[in-house]
């Protein structure tokens, strides 16, 4: 197969809130975008006797996955989507919370442990915008490379964020972590901080313009 340059898209679902107010059954779309042009790749309607992590494996049969890198947030971090995006010859960054306890507790360790002699490198950033300054910082390890059995685990991170609101001086502190498919000399710390905030243009380039601009949630 020819080679595809590596594209970002993000994988996230949205409730058009409006649809239970005209009698119909709350109608949730689960959706592709593309980061780097905003445009919606497919879409696929969630019934309510379902949920959306059984849906985004039809959603995925609709892309082509080769050559590309699937960002999302942690309700879809399911061993089956990570293992069919690499079976399909793509790549993925997926968000860890609770819902995957045994691989959350696992990447805490790492990063709350001294180094594992394992390679570890990070990056930081400072923006200010909006009333505040945010510092982010991520740092990735190849510690559960050969120790866990996640498909297709070539990394794991740590992303800390601090807020501080200019005009009150308060401060917000949030750390969260996450898992990829890409290895280190596909993705630095900076690629990967860059996928992690390129998948809420999801956010801003589609469900807002939806909300806002064609005022969906009340068609």
């Amino acid at each position: 197969m020819p080679e595809v340059s590596e594209e970002a898209v993000a994988v996230d679902g949205k409730t058009l809130r409006g649809s239970k107010k005209q009698g119909a059954a709350g109608a949730y779309l689960l959706s592709v975008l593309a980061h780097r042009v905003g445009l919606t790749l497919t879409q696929q309607a969630v019934d309510d006797k379902t949920n959306e992590i059984k849906a985004v494996e039809t959603v995925l049969e609709q892309i082509v996955l080769h050559g590309r890198i699937v960002t999302m947030d942690a309700l879809l971090t399911q061993r089956q989507v990570a293992q069919t995006i690499v079976d399909r010859g793509g790549d993925y960054v997926m968000m860890v919370k609770n819902n995957q306890p045994k691989l959350k507790a696992d990447i805490e360790l790492i990063f709350t442990l001294p180094p594992w002699g394992d390679r570890q490198e990070s990056v930081r950033t400072v923006d200010m915008g909006h009333g505040r300054i945010e510092m982010r910082n991520l740092t990735t390890s190849t510690a559960l490379v050969g120790y866990s059995d996640w498909p297709g685990v070539a990394q794991v991170f740590e992303v800390g964020r601090h807020v501080i609101e200019k005009k009150t001086g308060k401060e917000r502190v949030e750390v969260v972590y996450g898992v990829t498919s890409l290895p280190p000399e596909r993705a630095t710390p900076a690629r990967l901080l860059e996928l992690v905030r390129g998948h809420w243009a999801i956010e801003n380039k589609s469900h807002w313009v939806r909300d806002v601009t064609f005022d969906e949630d009340r068609s």
